[in-house]
């Protein structure tokens, strides 16, 4: 007869295996998971930025717009130069904090 003790023994030792290995499959899987937050994290600011320097000519752009549009528009690029103004003091207010 095998002594029960053993085979508790044999039966402890191979449920420890399979929890390293297990642990060693979420480990990796966790490091990979990682790599692709950095991964994707990085693509984002790519973009954000991208996105930003895409607004900004956009602006410029429509800026340009209406400067060229010609005497019918006084107005219209009155109002946006105040509302470049604004900006432009709101940035410095931001600066003097």
């Amino acid at each position: 007869m095998v002594n029960p003790n053993l085979e508790l023994v044999a039966e402890l030792g191979n449920r420890i295996d399979r929890l390293a290995e297990l642990y060693l499959n979420v480990k990796r899987e966790n490091e990979m998971l990682r790599n692709e937050v950095a991964q994707l994290t990085s693509q984002l600011k790519e973009a954000v930025a991208s996105k930003a320097e895409m607004e900004k000519k956009l602006e410029l752009v429509k800026m340009s717009k209406v400067i060229e549009s010609g005497a019918d528009d006084i107005q219209l690029t009155k109002n946006r130069i105040n509302q470049i103004v604004r900006e432009i003091d709101k940035c410095i207010a931001l600066l003097n904090r």
